[in-house]
């Protein structure tokens, strides 16, 4: 196979989003971003289901429902985690990213994990834009390289 060049040309391609609404002024930041970024990706927003769950910890199991469907070519998973005064941050972060990774795996479906983990509300606030454009760009791309390996692999 020669080398797969980046294509982040969204046309066609069905994007389901899952966010948590713990910390919701950073979910919705992240969603708003995200979805305007997919949409300048070429990704019609008729082809972008968004599904809203508790928090983090609630991401991996719509996910993984999301992908069983066949409908998507990318899922995105989005929300925030904010250290507080007790071990939660740690159990919370840990878990949500190793059930989004497992999925993904288990699934065959690019997730592009966007559960920002910030020591403060600050620091979520000012990286949530970046986190939702990012999360659609890697989304786009992920599920474009996905396409490029089956075609090369037929």
């Amino acid at each position: 196979m020669n080398e797969v060049a980046i294509n982040l040309d969204g046309s066609g391609l069905r994007v389901g989003v899952v966010r948590g609404r713990f910390n919701e002024s950073i979910g919705m930041a992240m969603l708003a971003a995200c979805r305007t970024r997919l949409a300048e990706l070429g990704v019609s927003p008729s082809q972008v289901d968004s599904i809203s769950v508790p928090g983090a910890l609630e991401v991996p199991l719509v996910l993984q429902k999301l992908a069983a469907t066949g409908h998507y070519d990318a899922l995105i998973a989005l929300g925030a985690v904010i250290r507080g005064d007790t071990y939660h941050f740690e159990i919370v972060s840990n878990e949500s990213a190793a059930g989004i990774s497992s999925v993904a795996l288990d699934a065959g479906i690019p997730i592009a994990n966007g559960i920002l983990t910030t020591e403060t509300d600050e620091q979520a606030e000012v990286r949530a834009a970046q986190k939702g454009r990012d999360c659609a760009e890697v989304a786009v791309e992920m599920a474009n390289l996905l396409r490029a390996v089956a075609r090369a692999s037929k």
